[in-house]
């Protein structure tokens, strides 16, 4: 099977300062891309681009903060993106397909399935899938905080080789290099640490919303769920196909997980979760370094209200949030045996599964 690649392409690689869609950096991506789906690769674009290429058209003389004109914005800016996708792909004698997605078709099972579907058979046609957000219809509960998140989030469902962030430094660096010469690049990191946040930078351009930050969150995604992660820069020929090798010009995130089955993509990234379970340094150790089911035994707190079934997040004695994973207590069952002993749970209690949560419907956040 061709490895499959997701590339993500943010607002200020594909417009201008002052807004408006640059021709010459769309071809640019265009030829970039059709270059990997020529190399044997299967392509998924995540873009961002339609609020900056629309909001000048529509006569708007900045990007519009209110939601209904990001969203007026995003109607006409999303037709004249993909017309200029469609063109320059093109040249390369590669078709696209748009496909537009909010929130809400991650936490829906069912929804998530479909959109999965979609694009399998989309990319085993050849044809490339064009992503983005919904914008015209998201409201700020189903937006996703960045397109550098749905990038990850399609990442994993996919369960690509390599997720590709395109961005307009060449990775992440010790200080912000405009600002201090002495700052480096790091070329490689293989745990994304608090000290990783810290040096991440603040918020984007004038025309995007997106910095360094969000990027290190989608790379926290989609190395949790198996995908390792490139940021960096691309601006001449085989950049992109040099990123994709291993030898781009930007940071590489490693992971030692596994790719997810779709139900832990929901578990982990998509579903709401209802409550919180804070469990001692035994049972700390026990789900994240021994793969193994969480008891009531470990459980010290109980925060919120839940119902077997539903997901829960489960943290540390400092409120650290280790994982997520589906719960088969109620919230009131919990806080009655919290920190007891199986043979006493089951004098107190009437549950289907002894343990709080399995480790087969469970997910350890990387970067913890």
């Amino acid at each position: 099977m061709h490895q499959r690649i997701v590339v993500k392409i943010g607002s200020s690689s594909l417009t201008s300062d002052e807004g408006g869609l640059n021709r010459a950096k769309i071809d640019y991506f265009a030829a970039e891309l059709s270059r990997l789906q020529d190399e044997g690769y299967s392509v998924a674009l995540v873009t961002s681009g339609a609020v900056a290429a629309g909001f000048r058209k529509i006569g708007y003389v900045r990007r519009p903060k209110a939601l209904h004109e990001k969203q007026a914005s995003a109607a006409v800016g999303q037709a004249l993106l993909m017309q200029s996708y469609n063109e320059a792909f093109a040249q390369y004698g590669h078709a696209v397909a748009q496909i537009l997605l909010t929130r809400s078709d991650f936490r829906s099972r069912g929804r998530n399935h479909n959109a999965l579907m979609t694009l399998q058979e989309l990319i085993s046609r050849g044809i490339i899938p064009i992503i983005n957000e919904n914008d015209t219809v998201a409201v700020d509960e189903l937006k996703f905080s960045e397109n550098d998140t749905l990038s990850a989030l399609v990442a994993n469902l996919l369960k690509a080789d390599r997720l590709v962030i395109m961005t307009d430094t060449d990775g992440l660096y010790t200080d912000d290099p405009r600002k201090n010469s002495s700052a480096r690049r790091i070329d490689r990191v293989e745990e994304i640490s608090e000290d990783i946040y810290r040096i991440a930078g603040g918020s984007g351009s004038s025309v995007g919303t997106g910095g360094m930050r969000s990027k290190i969150d989608a790379a926290r995604i989609a190395t949790s769920g198996g995908v390792p992660v490139f940021i960096g820069r691309a601006t001449e020929p085989e950049d992109i196909l040099e990123a994709v090798r291993g030898t781009g010009k930007g940071t590489y995130f490693d992971t030692s997980a596994h790719t997810l089955s779709t139900k832990k993509q929901w578990i982990g990234f998509h579903s709401d979760a209802q409550g919180k379970v804070l469990v001692d340094a035994g049972a700390e150790h026990a789900l994240v370094d021994g793969g193994r089911s969480l008891l009531p035994a470990g459980v010290t707190d109980v925060v919120g209200e839940f119902h077997p079934g539903d997901v829960v997040e489960v943290a540390d004695a400092d409120g650290r949030t280790l994982g997520r994973g589906v719960v088969n207590y109620a919230s009131w069952q919990l806080k009655a045996v919290a920190g007891l002993s199986t043979d006493e749970v089951r004098k107190r209690v009437d549950v289907s599964r002894i343990e709080v949560v399995h480790r087969d419907e469970w997910i350890v956040f990387a970067g913890r």
